[in-house]
C-alpha cells in the first residue's frame, strides 16, 4: 500500500525544508489586501483562461465534423463500405493515445504552454483542412490519425495547466467551463455545419464536406494564432504576472495541499514522476473508471444519426442537436459549483449518471418522438460526470506535479480506449431504436457507479489513517485530505 501515500508524503515537508513561498501572513505584508490581491489574480487567470475554452470548441468541432458530413457526401466520394467510417472515427485516437503522455511530460518539462499548445493547435488545424482534400478511405485515415496525434496535446495539456493555478475549491468550476467549450462545440459545431453544408455544395467546384474542412480548419489555425499572446504559462514562468501576484500563486498553491509546487515535492531526475504515477494502483483504478465512463458518453460522437432518428429533414435534424447541448452546459455549470461548494464528487458524479440511465431507458423503450428527444437532454447532462471525474483525479493526485502531469495524460489516454470501442457501439444496422447501443451505454454507467463507490470507500480509509497520524503526532491543523 506504499503508493496509497506517495502524494500524502509528497505534501507533508518538514519543519527544516526551505519553502520558497516564504511563510508570511499575506494579510500583513500587503496592508490587509490580499484577498483583493487575490480577486484581482484570479480575474487576469480566469479572462487569460478562456481561450482555452474557444479552443477546446475548435478541439472537437475539427474532430467531429466528419460525423455531420457523413450523410452529405463524404461516404459517398471516399466510396466508404460497412465499418469504414467507425475505422474513420476510431482511428483518431490511437494517435491520441499514443502521444498524451510524452507530450504532458514535455509541456511541464518546458514550462511554457502559452507556445506549446497554440503551436500544436496551429498543425491540427493545417491536417483538419487537409481531410477535405482527401479522395480516398486510406488518405482520411492518414489525416485522422495525425490529427489526433497533434490534438492529443491539448486536453491533458489544459487540465494540467488549470491544476498549476487554481486550488481544490475552485478546480471544479474552471473544468466544468473548460468542458462546457466541448459541449457548446456540439450544440453550434452542428449549427456552422449545417450552414456550410446546405449553401456551400458545387462552390468553385467543390462539395459541401470539403468546404467544411477547409473553413473550420483554417479558422482553428488563426485562433492558434491569437492564443499565444493570451494564455499563460506555470506561475514561475508567466511574465505579466506582478512580484506580488507571483509569489501569492505559488503560496496559494501551498496552502491547498500543504507543500509548494515544486521545490518541496520534486525529488529524482526527469522520470521520476512517469515512475510514481504507474507505481501507484489508483491511477490504473482511474484510468479503468474513465473507460467505462466514456463508453456510457458514446452517444456523443453520433447525436447526429439519433436526432436523425426523429424523423426530420438532414437540416432540421443537425439544428435539433442544440438545445439538449445547450441545457447540459447550463446544468454542468451548476452542478459542478455545487459540487466544489460542498467538496464531494461520488453522489454529485452518479447522480448525474443516473439520470443519463433514464434517458438512455426511455429511448430504448419508445420510438416516440416527443419522448426519445426528451430523453437526448436526459442523455446530454450525464457529461457532467466525466466533468467531476476529471476534477477528482487533480484533488487525488496534487504533488508533485510531474507525478500529476503523467496521471492526468496516462488517464486521458486509457480514456481513448472508450472512445475508440464507443465508435463501434452505434451501427446503421442496429438503428433506428439503438436498443443494443443504449444497453452498452447503461452498462458503462452502471460500472462506473460500482468502480466509483469502490474508490470512494479506499479514500475514506485513508482519510482516517491521515488523520489518526497526525493525532499521534499532535498536529491540531487538519492537513491534506482527499475528497470524496
Amino acid at each position: 500500500m506504499a503508493a496509497d501515500y506517495s502524494d500524502a508524503a509528497s505534501i507533508s515537508p518538514s519543519k527544516h525544508e526551505h519553502v520558497e513561498c516564504k511563510e508570511l501572513d499575506f494579510d500583513v505584508e500587503f496592508g490587509g489586501t490580499r484577498d483583493k490581491l487575490e480577486r484581482k489574480l484570479l480575474w487576469k487567470l480566469d479572462l487569460r483562461m478562456s481561450m482555452l475554452v474557444l479552443i477546446y470548441i475548435l478541439n472537437f468541432i475539427d474532430r467531429n465534423n466528419a460525423s455531420a458530413a457523413r450523410s452529405r457526401g463524404l461516404a459517398t466520394d471516399l466510396h466508404l463500405k460497412d465499418q469504414q467510417f467507425a475505422t474513420l472515427l476510431s482511428i483518431l485516437y490511437v494517435g491520441y493515445i499514443i502521444m498524451q503522455v510524452p507530450s504532458n511530460m514535455f509541456l511541464n518539462y518546458i514550462g511554457k504552454p502559452s507556445l506549446y499548445l497554440p503551436t500544436c493547435m496551429a498543425i491540427w488545424g493545417v491536417i483538419s483542412a487537409l481531410t477535405g482534400i482527401t479522395t480516398s478511405f486510406v488518405g482520411a485515415l492518414l489525416t485522422r490519425f495525425f490529427l489526433g496525434f497533434v490534438e492529443a496535446a491539448f486536453f491533458p495539456g489544459a487540465v494540467f495547466l488549470i491544476s498549476k493555478w487554481y486550488k481544490r475549491d475552485e478546480i471544479g468550476a474552471r473544468l466544468a467551463i473548460l468542458y462546457c467549450g466541448n459541449m457548446i462545440s456540439n450544440a453550434f459545431g452542428a449549427l456552422i455545419a449545417s450552414g456550410i453544408l446546405a449553401n456551400m455544395d458545387g462552390v468553385r467546384g467543390h462539395a459541401a464536406w470539403r468546404w467544411l474542412f477547409y473553413i473550420e480548419g483554417s479558422l482553428t489555425v488563426a485562433v492558434a494564432i491569437m492564443a499565444v499572446f493570451v494564455l499563460p504559462d506555470f506561475p514561475t514562468t508567466t511574465k505579466w504576472l506582478t512580484d506580488d501576484e507571483r509569489r501569492l500563486a505559488l503560496k496559494r498553491m501551498e496552502e491547498d495541499a500543504g507543500a509548494g509546487d515544486h521545490t518541496e515535492t520534486e525529488h529524482g531526475g526527469r522520470g521520476h514522476g512517469f515512475y510514481l504515477a504507474i507505481t501507484d494502483w489508483k491511477v490504473w483504478w482511474f484510468a479503468i473508471l474513465s473507460v467505462a465512463q466514456v463508453t456510457a458518453l458514446s452517444f456523443v460522437f453520433y447525436f447526429p444519426a439519433l436526432t436523425a432518428t426523429l424523423g426530420y429533414n438532414p437540416t432540421a435534424s443537425l439544428l435539433l442537436i442544440a438545445p439538449p447541448w445547450v441545457y447540459a452546459v447550463i446544468f454542468t455549470f451548476v452542478w459542478a459549483r455545487h459540487s466544489d461548494k460542498k467538496q464531494e464528487r461520488f453522489f454529485h458524479m452518479n447522480i448525474s449518471n443516473l439520470i443519463g440511465i433514464i434517458g438512455s431507458l426511455i429511448s430504448m423503450c419508445t420510438m416516440n418522438t416527443a419522448a426519445r428527444y426528451l430523453s437526448l437532454f436526459l442523455m446530454s447532462q450525464s457529461y457532467s460526470a466525466l466533468i467531476l471525474m476529471t476534477a477528482w483525479i487533480s484533488s487525488t493526485f496534487p504533488r508533485p506535479p510531474s507525478k500529476r502531469a503523467v496521471c492526468f495524460s496516462l488517464i486521458n489516454a486509457f480514456q481513448q480506449l472508450g472512445n475508440v470501442s464507443g465508435s463501434y457501439v452505434w451501427p446503421l444496422n442496429w438503428g433506428p431504436s439503438y436498443r443494443y447501443s443504449y444497453v452498452v451505454v447503461i452498462a458503462g454507467n452502471v460500472t462506473t457507479i460500482a468502480m466509483t463507490w469502490i474508490l470512494r470507500q479506499h479514500l475514506k480509509t485513508l482519510n482516517r489513517k491521515l488523520e489518526n497520524e497526525e493525532q499521534e503526532q499532535g498536529i491540531k491543523e487538519k492537513g491534506f485530505r482527499y475528497v470524496l
